[in-house]
């Protein structure tokens, strides 16, 4: 059976995703922000940057939501250095993971929808 060996920036990538994704739900609750989820976090070799894809519930609330999101990012960084046992928490930088939009639309499509 094939094993499969996962980088550090991988497992870095997926406790990353945990715990950003509670603070992203604090945050929506606590700054009254449009409905965001984490969908994907991904972490450079380096572990200076990290990714954060969300994706929200009403995709036209996408800009705003991202936006206040990276002002906060300092805010959750701090946080996650204070939880997590790293030397250095990467600087975090959110983006609309807009691939339930495409998908969506390659759906309508296909249906004939337009």
């Amino acid at each position: 059976m094939p094993t499969t060996s996962f980088t550090r920036s991988d497992r870095i990538a997926v406790q990353l995703r945990k715990e950003v994704a509670v603070l992203v739900h604090q945050a929506v609750r606590d700054h009254a922000l449009p409905s965001v989820s984490v969908s994907d976090v991904e972490v450079t070799k380096d572990l200076d940057l990290a990714r954060v894809y969300v994706t929200t519930l009403l995709s036209d609330q996408s800009t705003v939501a991202v936006k206040a999101l990276n002002a906060m990012a300092v805010e959750f960084r701090r946080e996650l250095s204070r939880t997590l046992k790293m030397r250095r928490v990467p600087e975090l930088r959110f983006l609309y993971d807009d691939s339930v939009d495409r998908g969506e639309r390659i759906e309508s499509l296909l249906r004939g929808d337009g």
